[in-house]
Order: C-alpha cells, then sequence, then structure tokens
C-alpha cells in the first residue's frame, strides 16, 4: 500500500485512469479505493482531485460507450457472455432487467454501485435501444457521482486514510493476514453462492426430443416464460407461452391442473431462472414441471418444432 501510494503520487492521474478503466472493462481489480487513496492524498501533495475526478469519469465512459456499442450491434448475444462469466448469473440476467425495466436509463446513476448490475448495465442499454444521448447523459452522471464519492470519502477522511496506510506499512505479518482473511471469507460465501446454484442446476430437465414427444402424444404442456419483461424486448417469447412475470403466482398456479406437463424455459446460463422457478412449482405439486434445457436457444434451433400450444391466461 506505501508503494501504492507512491506511485499514485508520482503518477497521480494516469495510475487513477488505468486502473478505473481496467477495472470497468470487468477485470477483478477494484478501483474505489484507489479513488478514496487519491482523494486523501490530494489534501497534502500535488496530486489534483479535479484531474483524478476527470480521468475516473473520462475511463468510465471509454468502457460504457464500448459495452453500449456492444450491446446495440450483439445484442442478447453480449449480455449473455457477460452473465456467463458472472459470479451469479442467475442475479445478473433477471435482476439487473428488472431493475433496468423499473427505472429506465436512470438507472446508470447509481449502476456503478451495485456489483453484477455495473456489469451489464451499459450492454443493456444498447441492446434495448437507449438514445446515445441520454445514455451518455445518465452514464457521464453516475461515472461523476461514483468516482466523486470516493475521491470526497478520501478527502473528508484523509487523516484516517493515511493512518490505514501507515499501519499496513508497519503491520507487515499481520496486514497480510487480515487481507488473507478476507479472501477466504470472499471467497466461502462465493463457495456457498456456487453450491445454491448447483442445487437448482439438479433440477431434471426435458430436452427439445422429448418435449417434441409430448406434443406429439396429445399431452399439450404448458410452456412457461421465466425470463423478464425486459428480455422480452431482446428476443420474443415462445408463440403462445405463458409469461410468468405477467402474472400474480398465486393465482396462476390455482388455475392449473397439477397432473399437466409444465416446461419452464429462460435465456440465462445454465437455464438458472428456468430451473429456479420449476422448483417454485414441484413445491407446490406440480410434479411435472421441469426446466427445458438450453432454452430459449434450444427452441430457436429447431424450427420443426412449430406446435399449436393452448395458452393460459393470468
Amino acid at each position: 500500500m506505501s508503494q501504492l501510494a507512491e506511485l499514485i503520487q508520482t503518477y497521480g492521474v494516469l495510475i487513477v485512469f488505468g486502473i478505473v478503466l481496467v477495472e470497468q472493462f470487468g477485470l477483478p481489480i477494484p478501483a474505489f479505493p484507489i479513488l478514496v487513496v487519491a482523494g486523501a492524498l490530494s489534501i497534502d501533495s500535488e496530486l489534483s482531485w479535479q484531474l483524478c475526478l476527470l480521468a475516473a469519469v473520462g475511463a468510465c465512459l471509454i468502457c460504457d460507450m464500448f459495452w453500449f456499442r456492444a450491446g446495440r450491434i450483439y445484442g442478447k448475444r453480449i449480455l449473455r457472455l457477460l452473465c456467463t462469466i458472472s459470479l451469479s448469473p442467475d442475479s445478473c440476467v433477471n435482476q439487473t432487467e428488472d431493475r433496468f425495466r423499473r427505472f429506465g436509463a436512470k438507472s446508470l446513476l447509481v449502476s456503478k454501485f451495485v456489483p453484477g448490475f455495473n456489469t451489464i448495465a451499459a450492454p443493456l442499454s444498447g441492446a434495448i435501444g437507449t438514445p446515445v444521448r441520454a445514455f451518455l447523459a445518465y452514464s457521464g452522471a453516475g461515472a461523476a457521482l461514483w468516482s466523486g464519492t470516493g475521491i470526497l470519502l478520501g478527502i473528508l477522511f484523509h487523516d484516517s486514510v493515511e493512518d490505514l496506510l501507515g499501519w499496513l506499512q508497519t503491520a507487515g505479518g499481520t496486514a497480510l493476514a487480515v487481507v488473507a482473511t478476507l479472501l477466504a471469507l470472499f471467497i466461502a460465501a462465493k463457495y456457498m453462492e456456487r453450491r445454491r446454484q448447483r442445487a437448482h442446476k439438479a433440477v431434471p430437465r426435458i430436452d427439445i426430443v422429448e418435449l417434441k414427444a409430448l406434443f406429439k402424444d396429445g399431452h399439450d404442456p404448458l410452456i412457461v416464460d421465466a425470463r423478464s419483461l425486459t428480455a422480452h424486448q431482446l428476443e420474443a417469447a415462445i408463440p403462445g407461452a405463458l409469461l410468468f412475470h405477467a402474472c400474480e403466482p398465486g393465482q396462476l398456479m390455482a388455475s392449473i391442473d397439477r397432473d399437466r406437463h409444465i416446461v419452464i424455459y429462460c435465456s440465462c446460463p445454465d437455464d438458472v431462472t428456468a430451473a429456479e422457478l420449476a422448483r417454485r412449482f414441484l413445491a407446490k405439486g406440480f410434479h411435472r414441471a421441469r426446466p427445458l434445457r438450453g432454452g430459449l436457444d434450444a427452441w430457436n434451433a429447431q424450427r420443426d418444432v412449430d406446435p399449436e400450444l393452448t395458452p393460459v391466461s393470468c
């Protein structure tokens, strides 16, 4: 940390710009603490907090515009890629889309403060057709708010930050042990999250071949779309499918025969959202509820699957 402080004092704006840039591109390098340190060091050195703020905002806008254009050009494909490499693919897909649907481009004002949301907010803006001017206005304001908060905290608590830097320099092994403990706790939390996701994946799937057989044998399965409402703007639902998030769950489940075959699909990595919803149906006694393996992509890949679905209203 002492070497980091020396680097920031020596190279200042370039360090802030570079670290914020690589973090916003998705590398696991925490930039916010660097902004706090830069703010603290600007009090007793020649480092300009104004230039650090401009550098951080500029780095954010470069990355945001890159992801915005990627979302505009590649649509759901870039979203799927980012959610696949996300630590929480289920929340990446659904919670982010739902937040964006609720607040629109204004959500960019706070997106950088929310882990996961920051990763996908910019490409999602491009994918759903947010105007460029509106995107730049909200993205720039959000970047300034995020960067300014870090620098302001450093300025307000510069004595404490400098004391912490001094302690880290002199503590040696103790400081290393603290960092190692925090890292271990982080890994343990992610391990538990992965176990939860594996439990969701354990729900038996149904593949396209089996689904076609159900239609052929006259079972009339109910197709349920588990995607968020925002996802429907990116890709059309299966014709005749029930949009689960447009319904009241209790009323919907009360209207469905518990012996009916229910096939649930999504467009998220590993069918996580569909599997989670299938578990909810199973818990309510729908013993024939299963997620569709491969989700909407698997359906669209089979062009000969075009049955007459019997839609169910909410």
